[in-house]
């Protein structure tokens, strides 16, 4: 399944990366950090020339609020702060390949809830397969 999906990421990127203006925040910088060395050497090289969200005290506030309604253990404290940074940019789109709590369609409610009662509109949260296009 790993396999699969960095080929599905690997296409996103080669066919449709170029429709969208693609963000990261420092969460996202920081997990690309980790693992295997060379892996991480080749995320950060794609990383390094797109732009840089700040996670605001906003932004964390959010995602505390998001945290807490999904009842997120304490480890996956970034996948708030992920859903969060984004809704506090009004960006469309969270791509991820997580659906234990981000792309997950039962807790999409939730966060949608959660950001509008916080006064931001929820980004979309989807993998790269949902993003491909017609």
């Amino acid at each position: 399944m790993t396999a699969a999906r960095q080929q599905v990421t690997r296409e996103w990127w080669a066919r449709r990366r170029t429709s969208f203006v693609v963000y990261v925040s420092e969460a996202v910088i920081a997990e690309a950090r980790a693992g295997d060395p060379a892996a991480a050497t080749r995320r950060n090289d794609i990383l390094a020339d797109l732009p840089l969200l700040d996670i605001t005290p906003s932004a964390a506030q959010l995602a505390r609020t998001v945290a807490t309604a999904l009842r997120l253990p304490r480890r996956a404290a970034a996948d708030a702060v992920h859903i969060a940074t984004a809704a506090f940019h009004s960006i469309d789109f969270l791509l991820t390949w997580n659906s234990t709590h981000i792309a997950n369609a039962e807790l999409r409610p939730i966060v949608e809830r959660a950001c509008r009662d916080s006064g931001y509109t929820p980004p979309i949260l989807c993998t790269p397969d949902e993003l491909m296009g017609g």
